[in-house]
């Protein structure tokens, strides 16, 4: 039971590399990407195309595509999302459903429906023993530390920046806070721009770890909302929380029936609402 619990942690910081984005754009913005999945899967096939195109490793992939998210979500941000911010959730909901559509559709024209994969230069291959019984692979262990490094450093930033103060100014008040001198769209569109980095970091190794394929956002989508909202909404170490009691409900649901590991998560998320619909920790803490 001991490589079920631990299995089921690597593949919950998976889960909470996915919903950070999420998190980090509702916590300011309170908006629901509906293309966050999406934009997951246009993040590894970017890499993909990169590498074809250059024939660089996975890692100088990697640092492409996470730089180019940034103004990539910027510009999404400030000219198309900020003008359907408001108090009545459905137009952003519209919109991001929109651009799901056609992220979908242009990925498969372009890539068609042919699942594919981010070659990791053997990283895969890599098993690290832990016992005589018990090994575990490095990418695995990578995408561990990174989803756990990328949850410290937003907590951090959120309560230690000029930038996290600006995101929670905005996001309890913009109004009073536009009268303090902050420009609140030029904040949301920072705040989208990092989420599209951490966005795009998950999607690359999402590649890295599996094969992906144009229609495997709403499925991310899913994982991701499940994970934000058995966590807390608003809060990245609650996310990396609810990610991780996800990972380890499906894992030990594959443990007794294969097709059973996606059903034990369903049933965690839909028991959360049943018992604590806030979420385990429903507020960003220090």
């Amino acid at each position: 039971m001991t490589d079920v619990l631990i299995q089921g942690l690597l593949l919950g910081s998976v889960y909470a590399l996915f919903a950070l984005g999420l998190a980090l754009m509702y916590g300011v913005m309170r908006l629901t990407n509906i293309a966050h999945g999406d934009c997951l899967v246009l993040a590894a096939f970017a890499a993909i195309a990169a590498m074809l195109a250059s024939g660089w490793p996975a890692l100088a992939a990697a640092v492409l595509v996470v730089g180019l998210f940034f103004p990539l979500g910027y510009v999404l941000q400030r000219a198309l999302l900020n003008r359907v911010l408001s108090r009545d959730p459905l137009p952003a909901l519209v919109v991001t459903f929109g651009l799901s559509i056609v992220i979908q559709n242009v990925l498969l024209a372009v890539f068609t429906s042919d699942p594919r994969s981010i070659d990791a230069g053997g990283l895969n291959l890599v098993a690290l023993p832990l016992t005589q019984d018990l090994s575990i692979g490095a990418l695995p262990l990578l995408v561990f530390a990174v989803s756990l490094l990328a949850t410290a450093g937003l907590q951090a930033m959120m309560t230690r920046t000029a930038i996290g103060r600006a995101f929670r100014a905005v996001s309890d008040d913009p109004e009073a806070a536009q009268l303090t001198g902050l420009d609140a769209r030029h904040v949301y569109g920072l705040a989208t721009a990092i989420a599209f980095m951490l966005i795009a970091a998950a999607g690359v190794l999402q590649g890295m770890r599996t094969t992906v394929s144009p229609a495997d956002g709403p499925s991310l989508l899913l994982f991701s909302f499940e994970a934000v909202i058995v966590g807390g909404m608003g809060s990245f170490w609650g996310a990396w929380l609810g990610a991780a009691l996800l990972g380890v409900a499906q894992s030990v649901g594959m443990y007794f029936d294969p097709g059973w590991g996606t059903w034990f998560g369903h049933l965690i998320f839909l028991l959360t609402l049943l018992v604590r619909p806030q979420g385990l920790l429903p507020q960003t803490r220090d």
